[in-house]
């Protein structure tokens, strides 16, 4: 199955002229002329963007999802590219209304139109995993129907399977495999693909971010209405704004962008640090802005969680980083062991410092990302750092706010913006108020536990006595024993030689 599965990816890269862009090198170009030979048949009149996009459309979800990422590094790629695949982030071909509503019949066990007061058959959007449809429920709210593509976990399923081989095959060819962690990385990124095809799951990750930004002025989330919810189908409030791709219409509409790009990296590190549960599928086609400026956010099957001591660990190594503290910097991946305990921190702090001086005090549109992380990936392949597959979801991301804040304000300082929430954050962390909230939070265990101490105490001195008690009879056994051994012993020379004594 797999080896299929790689054959017709092969093939379909090949029937659409992929080879253009894997096989363009001097080194390389004669395999071209074979791959040409092979496929004389393909037209390939259209534009290699368009090619692309078609062909990432007909591979699949996971390398959909791969082009929704590449779509807002625009300074990665060329403009044709990266204008074309955008259109993945809300228009992938839809699947046929009929199909849609068997999925809704067999969910509601009666048709949709016994269910919904008004049901739209054509989508209003389609996504590599779903689609959505308008509808009205029979109490007279807006809703979003959205419904799970038919057969698409076989389809995932087949191409994680496919990634594990390939990144088993990674670490044992590759000398830097097993630091990367290949197998580790697909199976994280295989976990949140198994809970996006869960529209439940979808529905309780959209309810808890609500909770989280209940009356911000930052951040909108749909209602779910659970009542209508099932394994295939999820329906929340249908909300209304603009795009946030359509940067001309929101300003006509009145909207600050400057504004609304600090935001953005406002949102971005509060669901990290503050909840430690955040959006980790933001790409443009997954934001609504309101008139208000305010943030909608849309599609949450994708979901990342950081515990507290990784809360942590990346708070203070974005404050050090923020301040230029990179021996803080060195010294926090040192304790935290992702890199080997024989470094010399001063060697680890010079060379963080040469990646990043560089992109200090200059706006997004002066910094070259493609050669910061060639650089960071050269310094991390040198000092053997481990790659966090926890970390993961976060590192995309972030690459996903920072491409978004790039469209929006190419003269936003993402540094300036995000360190005066970082310094409040970890004072209210660490400082009297991080005390305070300790306090809070653990009283109430205190205040059960505190009444059971002389019990507890008690108890235990019980079963540490008795534990000796046992202890103390073992070993007057074993001694016992050992003497009863001897005298055996003894008695047994003694019976010998008086034997001997009487025969001689």
């Amino acid at each position: 199955m797999r080896a299929l599965r790689l054959v017709r990816i092969l093939v379909t890269g090949a029937r659409y002229g992929l080879d253009e862009f894997f096989l363009g090198h001097e080194r390389i170009k004669a395999l071209r002329w074979l791959v040409n030979l092979l496929f004389f048949w393909r037209p390939l009149r259209e534009p290699r963007a368009v090619r692309l996009r078609r062909a990432l459309e007909s591979l699949g979800p996971i390398f959909v999802k791969f082009g929704q990422v590449l779509s807002t590094r625009r300074d990665m790629l060329p403009n044709d590219i990266a204008d074309e695949l955008a259109k993945l982030q809300d228009r992938v071909p839809p699947f046929p209304s009929e199909r849609a509503l068997a999925v809704l019949r067999r969910a509601y066990g009666r048709d949709a139109h016994e269910v919904y007061a008004e049901f739209d058959p054509v989508p209003v959007a389609s996504a590599s995993v779903a689609q959505v449809h308008r509808a009205t429920l029979k109490t007279g709210e807006a809703v979003a129907v959205k419904v799970l593509r038919p057969g698409i976990d076989k389809v995932i399923d087949s191409d994680i399977a496919l990634l594990d081989s390939l990144a088993g095959l990674l670490e044992t060819l590759w000398s830097d495999g097993k630091r990367l962690k290949p197998r580790e990385v697909v199976g994280e990124f295989a976990k949140h693909l198994a809970d996006e095809l869960d529209m439940v799951r979808e529905a309780a990750n959209c309810s808890q971010l609500r909770r989280n930004f209940d009356g911000s002025p930052l951040l909108a989330v749909p209602e779910v209405y659970w009542d209508y919810c099932a394994a295939e189908v999820m329906v929340m409030s249908w909300m209304d704004g603009t795009p946030i791709a359509r940067v001309d219409e929101l300003r006509a509409r009145g909207v600050d962008i400057k504004k609304l790009a600090r935001a953005g990296v406002e949102i971005f590190f509060t669901q990290v640090f503050r909840d430690g549960y955040f959006h980790a599928d933001m790409h443009p086609g997954n934001i609504l802005v309101t008139d208000s400026g305010q943030y909608v956010a849309l599609d949450f099957g994708i979901m990342g969680t950081l515990n507290d001591v990784d809360k942590n660990y990346l708070a203070q190594n974005f404050l050090a980083f923020f301040r230029r503290d990179y021996k803080r910097v060195a010294q926090t991946h040192l304790d935290s062991g992702w890199i080997a305990p024989d470094t010399r921190v001063d060697e680890f702090e010079a060379a963080i410092r040469a990646v990043c001086e560089p992109v200090f005090d200059r706006p997004l549109k002066e910094i070259a990302f493609g050669k910061v992380l060639l650089r960071l990936f050269q310094t991390s392949r040198r000092f053997g750092m481990e790659i966090q597959p926890q970390l993961v979801m976060l590192q995309k991301t972030l690459l996903n706010i920072e491409g978004l804040g790039r469209q929006l304000d190419p003269d936003l300082d993402l540094w300036a913006t995000a360190k005066p929430f970082l310094e409040r954050w970890m004072s209210e962390q660490l400082g009297w108020r991080g005390w305070t909230r300790t306090l809070k939070e653990e009283a109430p265990y205190w205040g059960m536990l505190i009444p059971q101490l002389p019990r507890l105490a008690h108890q235990a001195l019980r079963t540490d006595r008795l534990v000796r008690l046992e202890e103390g009879v073992e070993l007057m056994l074993r001694q016992q024993r050992a003497r009863n051994r001897w005298l055996a012993a003894i008695a047994t020379m003694l019976a010998a030689l008086v034997l001997a004594a009487f025969l001689g």
